[in-house]
């Protein structure tokens, strides 16, 4: 089936800084371009890091907790003089263009982060995608879904006709109505559909003329090969 790729949703002109970037200066681009994040990046474009809105916060409060007389002629810098490598959040967790943007979004939950930089094969920079790119996703239109659900889950992959079953399709919730050949099609049409972009839910109100799940299979022969 056809997935909507991290490439097709990244943005491709990307904000970002090296290690040396002060703090102010990250401040200021995240403020001026209104983003919450950027990456950070080594002389080779390679993807370092990454700082957020968070990172800068966590350190700045961080600083103002020193107690003064325990750093005097410390030497301890002032918040606005950290730089970008010494706040990020390293290693930075990256993603692929060629990556599904169901992994991407997968990736994005199980690391709690709301971005992830696309690097190509050597780890450097080509775009970035974020929590509100994914949100795309859920904008296709219905007529697409159902549309979807026919050619790549139907004919493509179960090699079922078009009108196997009835396919409705309302604010990306799916329900398909009908009868299928045998019981043990029911599960896997209703995965393949709430595995496609764009699907909320799937609804199965469906029945099946032979229940295939009580077949005893074949016996394998005790000895040799079967020919």
């Amino acid at each position: 089936m056809k997935h909507i790729k991290v490439g097709d949703l990244m943005t491709d002109e990307v904000v970002s800084a090296v290690s040396d970037t002060t703090f102010k200066e990250v401040a200021k681009l995240l403020a001026s371009h209104d983003i919450t994040g950027l990456p950070v990046l080594d002389a080779e474009d390679r993807v370092i890091g990454v700082v957020s809105e968070s990172d800068l916060v966590n350190r700045q409060g961080a600083a103002a907790l020193i107690e003064p007389d325990a750093v005097e002629g410390a030497g301890v810098p002032e918040p606005a003089t950290f730089t970008a490598g010494e706040v990020m959040s390293a290693p930075a967790v990256t993603v692929r263009a060629d990556e599904t943007a169901a992994e991407a979004a997968r990736l994005m939950s199980r690391r709690g982060v709301e971005r992830l930089p696309v690097v190509d094969e050597e780890d450097r920079l080509v775009g970035i995608v974020t929590r509100r790119d994914l949100l795309r996703l859920f904008l296709r239109p219905d007529s697409e879904i159902r549309r979807r659900v026919i050619e790549d889950v139907l004919t493509d992959t179960m090699g079922l006709s078009a009108d196997a079953v009835e396919i409705h399709v309302v604010d990306g919730i799916v329900t398909l109505e009908g009868t299928l050949e045998r019981q043990s099609q029911i599960p896997v049409l209703t995965r393949l559909a709430e595995r496609l972009d764009g699907v909320v839910a799937v609804a199965a109100h469906l029945t099946a003329r032979v229940d295939d799940r009580l077949l005893t299979p074949p016996e394998r022969a005790t000895h040799g090969m079967p020919w």
